[in-house]
C-alpha cells in the first residue's frame, strides 16, 4: 500500500451558501425544499468556479425568482455530515426583504414547495438541531455586526477538545 501524497490528505468539503432574510416584523424566511423534508434557508451548493456569495445569489434567484442584495458573511460552519463527508457552510445577511422583492417571489417547484416567515424563537422546533444552532448564531452575529466561526453549528470558543 502506498502512502497518500500530502495533497491527497487535504479535506475536500462540499461547500454551500445560504441567506438569512427577514421581514418587517423581524421574522426569518425559511423555504420548504421539494426534494427533502423540513424547512431550510434559501441557498445551496457552490458550483465549480463560483464564490460562496455568487452561489448564494444564484440559489436565491433559482429558488425564489428574485435578486435581492447579498450582505455580509454572518457565519462559516465546519459541519461534516454522516454519509456526505466534510461540509463548509456559509450564511450571509440578506437583511429585510424589500416590498419589491416580496411581491416578485416566484417559487421554482422543482426545488421549493413553499416558503414562510417564522418567528426566530421557533427555529428549534422547525429545524434540525445543527441548522437551528447555525441560524441562531447567524442572528446573533447580525445583531453584533460580526462574523462567527462555527463547528457543527456551535461557536468555536478557541480551545480544542482533549
Amino acid at each position: 500500500m502506498t502512502e497518500p501524497t500530502p495533497a491527497e490528505s487535504f479535506a475536500t468539503p462540499r461547500v454551500a451558501a445560504g441567506v438569512l432574510f427577514f421581514d418587517a416584523e423581524g421574522r426569518i424566511l425559511l423555504v420548504r425544499p421539494s426534494y427533502k423534508p423540513g424547512w431550510d434557508l434559501p441557498g445551496g451548493y457552490v458550483e465549480i468556479g463560483e464564490t460562496p456569495t455568487q452561489a448564494a445569489a444564484r440559489e436565491v434567484q433559482e429558488e425564489l425568482g428574485i435578486k435581492p442584495p447579498i450582505g455580509a458573511l454572518l457565519v462559516a460552519d465546519w459541519a461534516p455530515a454522516t454519509g456526505e463527508g466534510d461540509k463548509l457552510l456559509f450564511v450571509f445577511d440578506g437583511g429585510e426583504l424589500a416590498a419589491e422583492h416580496l411581491e416578485r417571489i416566484e417559487l421554482d417547484p422543482a426545488e421549493i414547495a413553499g416558503y414562510a416567515f417564522h418567528d426566530p424563537d421557533l427555529v428549534d422546533t422547525l429545524l434540525i438541531p445543527r441548522l437551528a444552532r447555525r441560524i441562531k448564531a447567524a442572528i446573533d452575529a447580525r445583531s453584533q455586526a460580526a462574523t462567527l466561526y462555527l463547528e457543527h453549528g456551535d461557536p468555536y470558543r478557541g480551545a480544542l477538545p482533549n
